[in-house]
């Protein structure tokens, strides 16, 4: 057997994997919510950083420019924060 038939053939057998594809959530404009917090998924949406970036920034105290809240456990992030970082009308 050739080189080319042995990759062929090779390749023919190869199981292709793939990451399960997620649909983004989407969230409501930020001047139509009127919760006083948001939870850190939502919170990252608005301010287009990764979730995992605002967690680092509550584990961090003081080196992000949002702190959360926690609230039984869990960080809220402020709304009226975002909305003044973000320069958006309350």
């Amino acid at each position: 057997m050739d080189t080319a038939s042995a990759h062929h053939s090779a390749a023919t057998y190869r199981v292709v994997t793939r990451r399960a594809v997620t649909t983004p959530k989407t969230f409501p404009p930020l001047e139509q919510v009127s919760l006083q917090t948001v939870p850190t998924e939502q919170a990252a949406y608005y301010l287009n950083r990764r979730p995992q970036t605002l967690r680092h920034w509550a584990m961090r105290d003081g080196t992000g420019p949002l702190r959360p809240v926690r609230i039984h456990g869990r960080l809220a992030w402020p709304v009226a924060a975002i909305r003044k970082l973000l320069e958006v009308p309350a």
